[in-house]
């Protein structure tokens, strides 16, 4: 059974509402997608950190009854679990304060087995940040040696736009790395400065990743593949909450990946109606995750959808 691994950081997401809390949530950003894919069945593993406080119970807690392992979770005794409020304006898009005090010995932790055709999920700050770098460059060249596929989520905020240059070997390691790229436009305003999704795939990925998926909001959907350039309408919804929106239409990609027997060698020959199949997955996906205050797919989704 083919497997699908995470990495990336847990954090309690804080939900405000017109100033006041409504909701805490465990998540971070490729946490969220892999929640979502634990709940639908798949074998997934995670691996993260957090402390060893209330919040980091909350965390671990979820993910086991989400049918995630906790067994590559760095619990570490010094520092607090991260925190984040995230404020919901009246288009229920977040805007973010994070509070975190990690320790200076980051994710001590075994990494797990990785097979041909599972696939490696990466993404946010977190796929980039200094001190974890070599850590992450490990597990890319593991998931790489063992031929595995590599998505990674780009999702690069405004928060750190000033570190973009300084972080850009990373980014573009990541890049050559990677199999399938999924940006916002927003992530590319952020480290380029530039908004067309045309001049950002001819420009800065396809030499070192031909497949990239650019979303832009509740606008369409542009997919780039090999020989393939393609649109993808985005359907009006009325959202709760478009916090998870992304996470989850990358889940419901990997989801796709999984459901139609794509494997790393499938890609390049991949037609503009296998594409269809894969990116229906994470319409589907986003669009539910908005539909709540939660950061995953729901149960009952998860269970029609299977």
């Amino acid at each position: 059974m083919r497997k699908v691994i995470g990495i990336g950081e847990t954090i309690l997401d804080i939900l405000f509402k017109g100033g006041q809390p409504t909701a805490a949530v465990p998540g971070g950003s490729v946490f969220n997608g892999i929640i979502s894919l634990g709940r639908l069945g798949v074998n997934v593993s995670f691996i993260s950190e957090t402390g060893n406080d209330k919040v980091g119970d909350i965390i671990l807690n979820f993910m086991k009854e989400n049918g995630v392992s906790t067994d590559h979770v760095n619990v570490f005794p010094e520092g607090k679990s991260p925190v984040s409020l995230a404020f919901l304006n009246e288009r229920n898009d977040a805007e973010y304060l994070f509070y975190k005090d990690y320790p200076r010995l980051r994710l001590d932790v075994t990494m797990p087995e990785i097979s041909r055709d599972d696939i490696v999920m990466i993404g946010s700050y977190y796929a980039v940040t200094p001190q974890l770098r070599d850590k992450i460059k490990d597990l890319l060249d593991h998931a790489r040696q063992q031929g595995a596929i590599i998505y990674y989520d780009v999702n690069f905020r405004s928060t750190h736009k000033d570190e973009a240059i300084k972080l850009l070997p990373s980014i573009l390691e990541n890049f050559e790395y990677a199999d399938i790229i999924r940006g916002s436009v927003e992530d590319f305003e952020n480290m380029f400065a530039l908004t067309d999704a045309d001049k950002i795939y001819k420009s800065k990925l396809e030499f070192y990743c031909p497949r990239f998926i650019c979303t832009h909001g509740g606008e369409n959907i542009r997919l780039y593949a090999k020989g393939l350039k393609k649109d993808y309408e985005v359907e009006p919804l009325q959202t709760i909450s478009t916090v998870g929106a992304g996470d989850n239409f990358n889940a419901g990609v990997v989801f796709g990946l999984l459901k139609h027997r794509i494997r790393r060698d499938d890609l390049d020959d991949l037609s503009g109606e296998d594409w269809d199949n894969v990116i229906r997955c994470g319409k589907d996906f986003s669009a539910n995750v908005c539909m709540s205050l939660s950061n995953s797919i729901s149960k009952e989704f998860a269970a029609g959808y299977k």
